[in-house]
Order: C-alpha cells, then sequence, then structure tokens
C-alpha cells in the first residue's frame, strides 16, 4: 500500500483545500520514513510505545513547540484511525499541555503610520485591507474583482479559513488606497492582485510577507509585524472603539467566540478599564 497517497486521499475526502492537504502530510512522511528506516516495520506493526518514542524523537531533532507536537499527535490519530482502522487510544499518546502567548498588536496610530508610509501601492492597498477589514493575507490575495462592492460598502469573502462566505466591511480610506491602486496596475478585472509572471493565478501570499517584513526593516522597527499582525489590529482596534464582541465574531469570519475573546485581553479601553481597589477612594487607608 502507498501510505502517503492513501493518507491524503482520506484527507481530501474530508473536503479540505490543497494547502491543508500538504501541511497535514508534514510529520506524516516523516512518521512514514522513521517506521521504514529505523523501525524497519510496517505501519500496522508500530507500537504505541514506538509512537511515543517517535514523537519525543521528532520534538528533540525539530525543536518543535508542544504546539506543533500536538499537530503530529493528530495526524497519528488521523492515520492511525483512517487509513489503517485500527482504534485509537489517547491515553498511550495524549496531547500536551502549552504556554499561551499574546500576539503584538501596534497601537492605533502605529498601525496607520505603517500603512500610510508603505512605497508600493500595491503592498500597500493589500496591507490597508488587512487591516481596515480583517481580512487573512489568503483572503486578500485571493480576491476578485467583484468582490470589492463600492455602493455597499463591503467584501465579499470567498469561501474563507471556515470553508464558508461572509461580507467584511470595506473602510472608506482603503478604497481610496485600493482605487489608487486599481488605476496605477493596469485596472485588473480579473483577480484584484494577479500574480505578475502569470495574471491568470492570484498573488503568493510570501509577496506581501516579504514586502511588510522588509517595511519594517526600513521603518528601524523591531521585528515583530506579519501579515495577521493586522487581522489582529483590526479585532482589537474594533474593541477599544467600542464594538460587541459577536460583531466582531461575524466580521472575522471565526467560527467559535472563543477566538474573539482574545481581544478583550489586547485591547485598551480606557473609559471600561476597571480600577484596582487598592486605587479606590485615592488610595488612602480607612
Amino acid at each position: 500500500m502507498d501510505y502517503l497517497n492513501e493518507f491524503k486521499n482520506m484527507i481530501s475526502l474530508r473536503g479540505l483545500t490543497s494547502h491543508t492537504v500538504t501541511s497535514y502530510c508534514t510529520y506524516i512522511s516523516a512518521y512514514l520514513d522513521y517506521i521504514e528506516n529505523t523501525l524497519y516495520k510496517s505501519p500496522e506493526q508500530v507500537t504505541c510505545s514506538e509512537q511515543r518514542t517517535f514523537i519525543g524523537f521528532l520534538k528533540e531533532s525539530r525543536g518543535l513547540s508542544d504546539r506543533t507536537v500536538n499537530c503530529a499527535i493528530s495526524q497519528i490519530r488521523f492515520f492511525t484511525l483512517y487509513v489503517l482502522h485500527k482504534p485509537w487510544d489517547p491515553t498511550q499518546l495524549p496531547m500536551r499541555r502549552f504556554d499561551t502567548y499574546l500576539p503584538y498588536v501596534p497601537s492605533q496610530q502605529e498601525a496607520r503610520t505603517f500603512i500610510e508610509t508603505i512605497p508600493d501601492i500595491k503592498v500597500k492597498a493589500m496591507t490597508a485591507l488587512m487591516y481596515s477589514s480583517g481580512l487573512r493575507v489568503g483572503e486578500v490575495c485571493s480576491l476578485r474583482y467583484e468582490d470589492i462592492q463600492r455602493r455597499n460598502k463591503r467584501i465579499h469573502i470567498r469561501h474563507g479559513k471556515n470553508r464558508s462566505d461572509r461580507y467584511a466591511i470595506l473602510s472608506d480610506h482603503a478604497l481610496e488606497i485600493l482605487t489608487e491602486y486599481w488605476f496605477a496596475c493596469d485596472r485588473p478585472t480579473g483577480w484584484l492582485f494577479p500574480k505578475q509572471t502569470d495574471p491568470s493565478r492570484p498573488i503568493d501570499t510570501f509577496f506581501v510577507s516579504r514586502h511588510i517584513h522588509n517595511h519594517e526593516k526600513a521603518l528601524g522597527w523591531p521585528q515583530r509585524i506579519t501579515c495577521h499582525t493586522f487581522r489582529h489590529a483590526f479585532g482589537t482596534h474594533l474593541y477599544e472603539n467600542g464594538a460587541d464582541l459577536l460583531t466582531i465574531k461575524t466580521l472575522m469570519g471565526h467560527k467559535s467566540i472563543n477566538s474573539t475573546v482574545v481581544y478583550v485581553h489586547l485591547g485598551v479601553v480606557s473609559k471600561n478599564t476597571p480600577v484596582s481597589p487598592f486605587d479606590l477612594n485615592g488610595g488612602q487607608y480607612a
């Protein structure tokens, strides 16, 4: 049996995107190589103890975080259940606990300064959309001309991360930048941001990512900003400006409110910031 192809076929039956299929195969390829060239066994013969040894080997040899190790365990679980058709005992290879860190979010002024000083109009337009509408970089790259609904002031997002359509808000200022880009870059009517070497395909995500890192370096800022930073900034700044969590959840296309709650921790809302009881009454002792 070609185990890797069978694994890909089973994942594809779930209707996942090709990018997700590739991502899911990352550690299964290493797992199958380990079984063949280290254990000299077939996958059906591998024991739970040997699976644990592989996970330890993978973590140490690649320096993986506990969160990434959990991804590898999930892939082995899927492989065991849906390719080998064997039962899975979660007590034999438990998921790891991991620390959760809050992402970096620039202030509203820093976000505006960063975007306004981008010299490349295409990169400026793409970054403005990520920040002003809370779009993922992949969603920006996949936009088509007809997705920009100027009259309704909204953007049609087709098949986002959760495989569902949604509408995002279209900022007036972002529309001005987008219009400038459109006239300056041959008025694209298919993909809004076509690939330069092949206009029949959308631009690659690493294009804008590379330019954002370069611009951050040009500004002399610490290397903290990524494409996803602007999506976090959108949610955080909406909350700071008074938007409720359900509205933010809808605009960002979150499947669960739990993904939206993080912006409560990231936001700085002066009028609603609680006062420590130690500072009440002027901090005076009774």
